[in-house]
């Protein structure tokens, strides 16, 4: 998600930016509303499709939202479309502060045109500062779950190479192995609960749902059992459950999400 500007001026109230490809993007719906524009999709019509700009951002209330930035040739040709008396001191503002601040010192500092040089130059090199320690720390987020994940790709690729199936005391087993504390009863009772094995007590018990088995989480193997009582032999069909090799890349995804990632 790109990195916004807000730049703000009393006359004019807060107007959103940011940077594409080192060019400065300004928020359309700021623009028409500082310029008195009503119908902001209509000007964006009328704009160069190149220099239009879709992207998500958080609005005050913290919930994403998709937006709309121009670049610096259409914010021009927007102003050309208001007919608001101040449009001219916008564009004086723009072009001699807002720009301008913009490319020397990568944004524009509230303010500024009532500091010294001095000034001016501590508070950029404090904003320049913040701007590091909040990449440090989106940077740090990114490596924590990029070694979160590694126990998890790991064992998708060993699995993913290998077509046979296990039992579900097997997949307990590789939990166990993994980090997690976990056995055959436990794994069942957590399938039976999420929807994956069948928990009425019937003749179905413990078996495959019609979701696990549309996503090919399982198989069932069918084995023959004779049985003789010393006067008679019967025979009885055997339903084994077998995971497969999807199903255990899944489970073991599933079951991180909710105990927590793979353990180290």
């Amino acid at each position: 998600m790109a990195d916004i500007q807000f730049f703000q001026k009393q006359e004019f109230g807060v107007m959103r930016s940011l940077e594409i490809n080192n060019q400065p993007y300004f928020c359309l719906t700021d623009v028409c509303r500082i310029l008195d524009i009503k119908n902001s999709r209509d000007c964006k019509n009328r704009l160069n499709k190149n220099g239009v700009v879709n992207t998500d951002i958080i609005d005050s209330l913290g919930r994403r939202q998709q937006a709309t930035f121009i670049n610096e040739s259409n914010l021009y040709k927007v102003i050309f479309q208001s007919r608001k008396s101040e449009a001219e001191q916008f564009v004086e503002w723009i072009t001699s502060t807002v720009l301008p601040s913009i490319r020397k010192n990568g944004g524009y500092i509230q303010g500024q045109e009532n500091m010294s040089d001095s000034e001016l130059l501590a508070k950029a090199v404090l904003v320049a500062q913040n701007t590091i320690e909040e990449k440090n720390k989106l940077l740090a987020a990114a490596n924590k779950k990029i070694e979160e994940d590694a126990g998890k790709v790991f064992f998708a690729n060993s699995v993913s190479s290998s077509k046979s199936s296990i039992l579900v005391g097997d997949l307990a087993k590789i939990l166990k192995q993994i980090g997690y504390d976990v056995g055959q009863n436990r794994l069942f009772e957590w399938l039976r609960n999420k929807g994956y094995l069948i928990k009425k007590q019937s003749e179905s018990y413990n078996m495959p749902t019609q979701k696990a088995m549309e996503l090919g989480l399982f198989e069932i193997k069918e084995s023959t059992i004779k049985c003789s009582n010393g006067y008679s032999t019967t025979t009885k069909i055997k339903k084994t459950v077998k995971v497969t090799g999807r199903g255990q890349v899944y489970l073991v995804e599933k079951y991180a999400e909710e105990h927590g990632p793979i353990p180290k």
